[in-house]
């Protein structure tokens, strides 16, 4: 059985080496960020937003070096370990950066340090599920809005809690409430949807991570004259809306199919993959 190899802080080490001792932060206290990732056809694709988002996220967070996380670094990086991997074509990546510090809540230094991991994937493009999720929305635990909610942060027990939900209930998907009970996002993805001939996100301010792929797609609706708007969306509109999808970096877009009893159709969804998939191409 190949081995599976990692990049921690610079160095290529075996994916079962002991990194770490029960001081680090990120075990802690979640002390850190991560940027999930997809290499298509040996290059890794959308690595400006990628950088950009994580040079932000670290800025917010006093993690120091976050100048050195640039577009190059991320190219360099998953170029290295995909070959150390003998991974020539599609892979997706989990970087994941953390505060390298002793203390308790209160950190001695602000010094970063970080771990990219490798899963290998058969396809260079996003396919869309040939079957529609099934969904509902999970309101036990609403998100905060705040600084950090647009951030990919290692605190992640809200969606922890909703996975475990999604699973009770023998769902796909769940959808994550903000804290004034509007449509936020999901466990692993932006939310978009279609209503009246217009495509609706939840706008940052209400607390959704601000993933790459939805800036993406939100780029796509705009190349090609679709009507989209950033918005405040209570959730009752889900009764209402023709098409509802998700999207995040690994998997590109999804279609629902269903919420409660209301059935959802796919059109726009299915034109946006093929329009993502000429990106990568």
């Amino acid at each position: 059985m190949q081995k599976n190899f990692i990049n921690y802080n610079g160095e290529i080490l075996d994916e079962d080496e002991k990194l770490f001792t029960i001081t680090n932060r990120g075990y802690k206290y979640g002390d850190g960020l991560f940027e999930t990732m997809r290499v298509s056809n040996g290059k890794l694709n959308f690595a400006d937003l990628h950088a950009d988002r994580l040079q932000k996220g670290m800025k917010i967070l006093k993690l120091e070096g976050y100048s050195n996380f640039d577009t190059y670094f991320l190219k360099d990086k998953a170029d290295e370990l995909c070959k150390r991997n003998k991974i020539t074509k599609n892979a997706k990546l989990r970087l994941t950066v953390f505060r390298d510090a002793a203390g308790l809540y209160t950190p001695t230094e602000n010094k970063s340090a970080y771990t990219l991991e490798i899963t290998p994937l058969d396809s260079p493009f996003y396919q869309i599920n040939p079957k529609g999720l099934i969904m509902d929305v999970y309101d036990e635990i609403h998100k905060p809005i705040n600084k950090l909610s647009n951030l990919k942060t290692c605190n992640a027990l809200p969606y922890v809690m909703a996975g475990i939900y999604k699973k009770q209930m023998r769902l796909d998907e769940a959808f994550i409430l903000n804290q004034n009970g509007f449509l936020c996002e999901t466990i692993s993805a932006n939310v978009f949807l279609v209503y009246k001939g217009q495509i609706y996100t939840p706008a940052l301010s209400e607390g959704c991570i601000g993933g790459v792929m939805r800036q993406v797609v939100m780029q796509l609706t705009k190349e090609h004259d679709l009507n989209m708007i950033e918005a405040q969306i209570n959730p009752e509109i889900l009764d209402e809306v023709e098409e509802v999808f998700i999207t995040n970096a690994s998997k590109g877009i999804q279609w629902v199919m269903g919420f409660n009893r209301k059935r959802y159709f796919n059109e726009v969804s299915r034109f946006l993959v093929e329009k993502l998939n000429k990106k990568v191409k």
